[in-house]
Formats: C-alpha cells, structure tokens, sequence
C-alpha cells in the first residue's frame, strides 16, 4: 500500500496526492461556482439527514470549546464589533425596538420571581458574578 503513495518517476507512475491534485484542477476548469455550491447544498442536506440535532449541538459545542482556547478576549471583541457593524448596515430602527422590546419583556418575566418586581443593579451584579463563578467552578 505505501508503495502506491510513494512517488516514483523512473516508471512514471504519479503519487494519489498528485493524481488528486490534478484532478481537482481539471474539475475547477470545466466547473463554475454554481457546481460547488450545488454539490456543498446535497453535502449538507445528506448530513443533516444522517444526523440528528445532537450531532450539531456536540460539534458547535467542540468547535466553541476550540476557539476559546485558541483566541482572547480581544478577538470576542473584535468579531462582536464587526457583527455589530453589519447587522447596523443591514437592519433599521424597527429592528432594534422590536429585540429590544423582546429582551424587556423577558427581563421583566425574570423579575416577576423577585419581591417587588425590581432588581437593584447591585443586585443584578451580584447575580451575575455568582452565576459565572458557578459556570467557571463547573468548567
């Protein structure tokens, strides 16, 4: 078997690598990019029918789990200022109402398990130190 990867030109025999190589070359010249993103659609539609949502779920999980090891807090900081300039550029003041008032709405549900219905922003604070203490002691 290795024989047949080892590269050999006395006998003008290519290597797999090669022969792929060229043969991905001869497809991405008689193929355009509709081609490519036909074959990627199927790919993905194939998969998603072999898989179900916890396949998903884990490889979302490991990929995120990757990125954090790999990059700080300045790389977060970077690509949520980016995603904030283009969803800016590619939605409208109504946008921004409507998620805002859906992110109301839920904090209010939240607060309606509080006394008075309000939580001081100590107390918010404080919440939120202790919730990410518990998610860092689990990690």
């Amino acid at each position: 078997m290795a024989d047949k990867k080892r590269n050999n030109h006395d006998d003008g025999k290519m290597t797999v690598e090669e022969a792929g190589r060229k043969g991905g070359e001869a497809t991405a010249e008689t193929h355009g990019r509709e081609f490519y993103e036909e074959i990627g659609r199927k790919g993905g539609e194939a998969t998603a029918e072999s898989h179900g949502r916890e396949f998903y779920e884990e490889i979302g999980r490991k990929g995120g789990e990757t990125t954090a090891e790999n990059h700080d807090r300045d790389f977060y900081e970077e690509i949520g200022r980016k995603g904030g300039e283009a969803t800016s550029k590619n939605h409208d003041r109504e946008f921004y109402e409507e998620i805002g008032q859906k992110g109301g709405e839920a904090r209010a549900n939240q607060r309606d398990d509080d006394r008075d219905g309000k939580m001081s922003r100590e107390e918010a604070g404080r919440k939120g130190g202790e919730a990410r203490a518990r998610k860092r002691d689990n990690d």
